[in-house]
């Protein structure tokens, strides 16, 4: 089972009352808030629910992306909203991760929210830059250990599964990689083809663009097994020579 990352969709705590639900709710736009930069995957599977919603209640739902600090900034931004039902979350797993990982955030997971549902789940893809000669995913190891401290990853910020499974993939291996931290995936997998940081662990759905371009998809990270394992080597629908 290949892992995943979800994408959830909930709303400031207390919900609207049923008793607000069962009149002509919503009166007015109701404001999405995206803790991660526009381009990722929890962007656009928000502004897709937001167009459907837009068009089932006939009032205008909006996304607002407000990015920064692992998606602390603007899941606090949310949490401090008025709890009347007009101010949603579209957030992925840093949501409780999170907590973790930082002394001090701006939220409670538990008190300040009402979830509503998770709303899809998402693959988590290594790639690379042509430029990187490895050609497998056991070439990519030897090539990092006989070059430490020389490459790094992107990933979509400090608690996302990227992030995490980036780590995974380094402590596991005992690799000298360092983690530089983007706010999205989007931003991210734009610094993989620019090959500012040639490796790259990203949303798959960010980053199958590029595989019908020049980038490489490596692997996918399995649930069950500490190592990685090759998924697939994708450069114009094929292998790459």
């Amino acid at each position: 089972m290949r892992r995943r990352a979800f994408i959830a969709v909930i709303a400031a705590a207390p919900i609207v009352t049923q008793l607000a639900w069962s009149q002509t709710y919503p009166t007015r736009p109701v404001r999405m808030i995206v803790p991660l930069a526009a381009g990722g995957p929890t962007d656009v599977f928000a502004r897709l629910i937001a167009q459907r919603l837009t068009d089932a209640t006939g009032k205008q739902f909006y996304v607002e992306n407000i990015p920064g600090a692992g998606g602390n900034i603007g899941i606090g931004r949310a949490a401090h909203a008025a709890a009347d039902g007009y101010t949603m979350l579209v957030v992925a797993s840093s949501y409780v991760v999170n907590p973790s990982l930082y002394l001090s955030i701006p939220y409670d997971p538990v008190k300040d929210f009402d979830p509503i549902t998770i709303a899809v789940t998402n693959v988590v893809a290594l790639s690379v830059n042509p430029s990187v000669t490895a050609h497998t995913v056991d070439e990519l190891i030897a090539l990092i250990k006989s070059n430490p401290g020389k490459y790094g990853y992107a990933s979509a910020g400090a608690g996302q599964a990227s992030h995490l499974l980036g780590e995974t993939f380094r402590l596991t291996l005992g690799l000298d990689l360092v983690h530089v931290p983007f706010n999205g995936s989007g931003p991210a997998i734009a610094s993989m083809i620019a090959g500012h940081t040639p490796i790259g662990f990203t949303s798959a759905a960010t980053a199958a663009p590029a595989y019908q371009g020049r980038q490489t998809a490596r692997a996918c990270r399995d649930e069950q097994d500490a190592a990685v394992s090759v998924a697939a080597g994708a450069n114009h629908g094929g292998s790459r020579p």
